[in-house]
């Protein structure tokens, strides 16, 4: 999955792509280099970020998917936990809603997912990011994680969207201590319990930061070789070319152990 931020204060690459036709060729670009989803975010999550309106975050996010629609191969995620956001979204093309907040901002969003037929991604969020520097450190990562999971999945199914279109993800880095996350790709495969896909996004997470953006790189591919050797699904990048030889790599190391 490779992340295309449309914001302008995004925490790796804020403004960026803020522009629609920089945008829209940067879509094309991920695919080419190898995205198998193009992940498009127009709010920030990033530690201590406030929100924006469902107004604000559509006039960033609708000309880009105007742009795009049946322009791509592969599908289009969007990230987003408003539920009218999300609607215009899938009406427009897109074809996965990627939920940072687990449906714990707005539940409602599920159901829209629900009445396009989409896939979701539930994302797990503890807290608000606005909040994130003043949380404590969890007792028990992973069974928090398990816990607001099967939470979400139960309400998910609730409203009649099948197992088939959802993916989990233990959110690396929202609301998560430091260590927490290494922590939480260590023992990745506790989730396989829910028997579905895992996505995993350690893509320049804070946990990762080196003292230049090379070295950081380099820990994202050993967070996205850990994460995939642990039982990831699908890796969230902002780097796809490295990161897909990175997965390939761990793929087949996985391979080879099955043989």
């Amino acid at each position: 999955m490779g992340v295309l931020n449309v914001t302008p204060d995004s925490f790796s690459d804020g403004g960026k792509y803020a522009d629609p036709d920089r945008a829209f060729a940067r879509a094309v670009e991920l695919e080419e280099q190898g995205a198998d989803i193009v992940d498009i975010g127009a709010e920030s999550t990033r530690p201590g970020s406030s929100r924006i309106s469902a107004a604000e975050e559509m006039r960033r996010l609708i000309p880009v998917l105007k742009r795009l629609k049946g322009r791509l191969g592969v599908p289009v995620s969007v990230d987003t936990y408003k539920a009218e956001v999300a609607e215009r979204a899938l009406d427009l093309g897109a074809e996965i809603i990627n939920d940072p907040s687990g449906l714990t901002f707005e539940p409602q969003l599920a159901r829209m997912v629900s009445n396009h037929d989409g896939g979701l991604v539930i994302n797990h969020m503890r807290g608000r990011p606005e909040t994130w520097a003043r949380l404590g450190p969890m007792a028990d990562p992973m069974a928090v994680i398990a816990h607001d999971l099967e939470a979400a999945i139960n309400r998910v199914r609730g409203v009649g969207i099948d197992r088939s279109r959802l993916v989990i993800d233990p959110g690396l880095g929202f609301g998560k201590r430091k260590e927490q996350n290494s922590l939480i790709i260590g023992r990745l495969g506790e989730l396989a319990r829910f028997d579905l896909p895992i996505l995993v996004g350690p893509s320049r997470k804070h946990f990762l930061a080196q003292e230049n953006p090379e070295e950081t790189r380099f820990a994202t591919a050993a967070a996205v070789a850990a994460s995939v050797l642990a039982g990831a699904h699908i890796v969230r990048v902002h780097d796809v070319p490295e990161m897909r030889a990175t997965a390939n790599v761990a793929d087949e190391i996985l391979r080879s152990r099955e043989g």
